[in-house]
């Protein structure tokens, strides 16, 4: 029997905690169903260095390979430094901080609604910000 599918901010939180597994920090997703059709979803996530950037892409490829959800395509995992993954209603950049700030997603998205996490991804969120900085381990 197949799993019912999932809603789009049900996939993007699936993500998240897969990217928060491969300590992904400063999680943002933002809300664009009805600003543009390309997408319902963009997750944002930051990452250490460009080994994290393919960590992150690699578990969330992974987790949504698991549960059967399709990815349209993906850019960037080998490069590192942003990683782009395509699942239609859900895209999630996995980014290098410098490159974040460079390219300003959220400044581009400045209208777009920020969507809250639900309580537990919250609290996993925030012990991973509050941990140690570990980005040695990356290099």
């Amino acid at each position: 029997m197949m799993a019912p599918e999932k809603t789009s901010k049900e996939k993007a939180e699936v993500f998240l905690r897969s990217a928060l597994f491969k300590k992904a920090v400063d999680p943002v997703l933002i809300r664009l169903e009805k600003l543009t059709s390309l997408t319902d979803y963009f997750l944002i996530v930051s990452a250490g260095s460009g080994k994290q950037v393919k960590a992150i892409a690699e578990a969330i490829m992974q987790e949504a390979h698991d549960l059967g959800i399709p990815r349209l395509s993906a850019e960037g995992v080998q490069q590192g430094s942003w990683a782009l993954l395509d699942y239609g209603d859900v895209i999630v950049h996995v980014f290098q901080k410098a490159v974040r700030e460079f390219y300003d997603l959220e400044g581009l998205w400045a209208e777009a609604p920020r969507e809250e996490f639900s309580r537990d991804l919250k609290e996993e969120i925030e012990a991973g910000a509050n941990s140690p900085e570990e980005e040695d381990d990356w290099d």
